[in-house]
């Protein structure tokens, strides 16, 4: 392979905001639609799977067991996968991700024995995981710098769209009216499968990342693709684009592939602070949100009486709540500043939480006492748990951009993500009060260490190029970088 000059990640940098800019959003944050549909229709159906006559044997500890088992699922896909995106390319993985997710989706709705119903929640989850890894690498390096804080946010917060669709869906499937009590679910699931197949002709129209092109050796193909983006937001703007000085160009020494140990190395040898970083806001959100998420609809059912054709509208509620948290407190993540924002929601959701705990405790305000604090409490946490993933994107260099997401996500996840569900089920399970409101305050102690995590170890990439907040390891300029302050990965 031989060394480049490229102003490739200058030219993207610059463009203003326009239509390719839309088209990624419509065509890549789709992923989270998918999770949130996932996530909350099992919520939604868990009250119907317990009950008698479902078609499918399962109690409510092996409804947060199967939650468990699908973050299990994500954490290896996305390991999997995120080593391919970073190898293959982003466009190849989010399709074949989706692919995954859409097959495992439409078999979960063929089960009939709970050991079925795990299998297929597994590879579920796995398409899920691979997709986080493909789409927030290519999202990030295909938005401009001073747009990016505010589009990774509101594209990870469209999870809260599809955990409204899940829930309002899922509502009409449960109607047993209209469909009988081992079938209605099914067909729920089979929607989903549905809308994932649409999506996939959709992504089809998403451009491969630039910036991963000139890295492997293809940079006409990526200057092609930045002709088309420019030429078409100039006609979109009518009028031309400011030229890149020459001394933005980026020197780059193309490879192939680079290796797994020079990737741990670069991550945790030289960036070991943002190390520490990504694992405490991925283990916080992970905990806090799957843990309490997946286990809602039974938590409504066993604590305050609401019924399972119920349970899907204060589902809505809470991921309507979570949505707007995102679209509203997401400008702010490049206008404030990444370590404001990210600690202050980490900080707020754990302090929210208090209150809650004490209302549930008590039972003041009834059900709706209970949802006001709950969904104050989100409003402030989905902002902080979207921007882990903005945060690890961000950080560590192009080269090992998805697998850093995939690594993260993995660890925090696994930590987080496998063990609250699984503890908040058997909680709620045990039908006592203390032992749910004890999970409350976990979730909280660990949600607050993210953001003092984030005070000590934050870093300022707002506004910042992707390739200045970390030179590419191919960069020719190896010193750039470290946890020491933003690259000088730039010639001139």
């Amino acid at each position: 392979m031989k060394t480049i000059e490229t102003k490739v990640p200058a030219r993207m940098d610059r463009l203003p905001w326009a239509g390719i800019h839309w088209k990624v959003i419509i065509g890549l944050g789709t992923v989270w639609i998918l999770d949130g549909l996932e996530v909350t229709l099992i919520g939604s159906l868990a009250a119907r799977l317990v009950e008698p006559g479902s078609g499918l044997p399962i109690t409510e500890g092996q409804i947060g067991l199967a939650a468990s088992i699908y973050i299990l699922g994500a954490v290896l896909g996305a390991l999997f996968f995120g080593r391919l995106t970073d190898k293959w390319g982003r466009k190849k993985l989010f399709i074949i991700t989706l692919v995954v997710y859409c097959l495992a989706t439409l078999a979960t709705a063929f089960s009939v024995a709970p050991w079925m119903f795990f299998v297929c929640r597994f590879f579920t989850g796995a398409g899920i995981g691979g997709e986080y890894a493909a789409i927030n690498s290519a999202v990030d390096e295909l938005i401009p710098a001073s747009y990016r804080g505010r589009v990774d946010i509101l594209i990870n917060g469209t999870y809260w769209l599809g955990a409204a669709f899940g829930s309002f869906y899922s509502l009409f499937f449960l109607n047993t009216a209209m469909f009988s009590e081992n079938m209605g679910w099914r067909y729920a699931l089979g929607v989903g499968a549905a809308l994932g197949v649409v999506i996939i002709f959709v992504r089809r129209h998403v451009p491969e990342s630039p910036r991963w092109l000139f890295i492997h050796g293809r940079e006409d193909q990526a200057e092609k693709i930045v002709g088309e983006i420019e030429e078409s937001v100039e006609e979109e703007k009518d009028e031309p684009l400011e030229r890149v000085p020459d001394d933005e160009a980026l020197t780059i020494h193309q490879r192939e592939s680079i290796t797994l140990t020079e990737i741990a190395k670069t991550a945790f040898g030289k960036y070991p602070k943002r190390a520490i970083l990504g694992l405490a806001l991925f283990v916080g959100q992970a905990f806090l949100y799957n843990g309490i998420t997946f286990n809602l609809g039974t938590l409504y059912q066993n604590f305050y009486g609401v019924s399972s054709d119920s349970a899907p509208l204060l589902l809505a509620l809470f991921a309507g709540v979570n949505f707007a948290g995102a679209l509203i407190l997401g400008p702010l993540f490049d206008k404030v500043g990444r370590k404001k924002m990210i600690s202050g929601t980490y900080l707020g959701s754990a302090l929210a939480t208090v209150p809650l705990y004490v209302v549930f405790m008590s039972e003041a305000g009834g059900l709706w006492g209970f949802v006001a604090l709950l969904s104050l409490t989100f409003f402030i946490a989905t902002a902080g748990a979207s921007a882990a993933y903005l945060t690890v994107s961000e950080i560590f260099p192009m080269e090992t951009r998805a697998l850093a997401i995939a690594f993260f996500y993995a660890i925090g996840t696994g930590l987080g993500g496998v063990i609250g569900p699984f503890l908040f089920g058997n909680f709620v399970e045990s039908g006592e009060r203390g032992l749910v409101g004890l999970g409350f305050l976990i979730a909280a102690g660990i949600m607050a260490i993210g953001g003092i995590a984030e005070i000590v170890l934050g870093v300022d990439a707002e506004g910042q190029s992707l390739e200045d907040v970390a030179a590419p390891i191919t960069s020719q300029d190896p010193a750039g970088g470290g946890d020491s302050g933003v690259a000088q990965s730039k010639s001139g």
